[in-house]
């Protein structure tokens, strides 16, 4: 212990003698005047007088106002009245609406329904991981952008075309582009989830789409999407239960008790899902269920 402290004092003692010398040369160094350097047109190189060969406020003609001595200075590229974002915003919005984009497909698709719906077949079924969660995912995402379709071609007939062709604001575009996902979210939304934010939110509705706030309308949309999802996870379940049931019961009667009826149950259950088309059916009506395709 006697060896480690004298080890310590000994650095810090070297320390404080590394801060004194630095200190004193810095203030054995002679004071120096900087002066600005010379530029094209030249500075007033003297310490006391400003560097801004103009004040603001005295252009008035563009090419003036590019003439101006001022450093903290930014330009907006515009084409006729509608404003160009800049390359760098631009890889910037894009980079922010990557990052957002699960959230958004998650919250404001029919991506919940669908992907819920195919993991209740898979449950029923009782194949664990056949198919696996990767096809299961895959399939969600391809069935969500065949939905989703007509909402994204009129959010780009009706705020993206306008917006580059200069008819629009980015607050009018941003507004035309909500509109085309709060009337598909609504569509699939019931009533009374609404009415049971709004009453949360201790806000009045008169029934009417344009009353409801997106933060109310999001929420109640997702609700109805998880009621609708487990319903019709309820009625893929059935089928499978009847297989069930009855191989339990046959089991029971022959005395094997010790042997699991859903061993013997799946491959009656996968044969049925099959003859049946089972996937063709359950797919089919899941598109079904939304308002769009009924």
């Amino acid at each position: 212990m006697k060896k480690k402290k004298s080890i310590l004092t000994g650095i810090v003692f070297k320390s404080i003698i590394c801060l004194l010398v630095t200190v004193g040369i810095l203030c054995i160094l002679p004071a120096r005047t900087v002066l600005a350097t010379s530029t094209d047109p030249p500075l007033t190189g003297e310490t006391e007088n400003s560097t801004i060969l103009h004040e603001p406020g005295t252009a008035q003609t563009p090419e003036e106002l590019a003439e101006l001595n001022i450093a903290n200075t930014f330009t907006i590229e515009y084409n006729g009245s509608n404003g160009q974002i800049n390359g760098a915003l631009r890889i910037l919005l894009i980079l922010t609406i990557i990052a957002i984009a699960p959230l958004l497909l998650l919250c404001l698709t029919s991506y919940t329904r669908v992907l819920i719906v195919l993991h209740f077949v898979r449950a029923a079924l009782n194949t664990q991981t056949a198919p696996p969660n990767q096809i299961l995912v895959g399939l969600a995402l391809f069935l969500t952008f065949f939905i989703m379709t007509p909402t994204a071609t009129s959010i780009y007939t009706n705020a993206y075309v306008p917006y580059e062709a200069g008819e629009l604001t980015e607050e009018e575009a941003l507004t035309e582009a909500v509109q085309p996902l709060r009337r598909f979210m609504y569509g699939e939304t019931q009533k009374k989830d609404v009415e049971l934010f709004m009453g949360i939110a201790r806000q009045n509705w008169d029934g009417e789409l344009d009353s409801i706030p997106l933060t109310v309308l999001i929420p109640s949309f997702l609700v109805s999407e998880l009621r609708t999802a487990f319903f019709i996870g309820f009625i893929i379940y059935i089928p499978f239960i009847v297989i069930d049931m009855v191989v339990a019961s046959a089991l029971m009667s022959m005395g094997m008790m010790m042997l699991p009826p859903t061993t013997i149950s799946m491959p009656f259950k996968i044969l049925l899902f099959v003859m049946a088309d089972g996937w063709s059916l359950v797919i089919g009506v899941l598109m079904r269920t939304f308002t769009y395709f009924k």
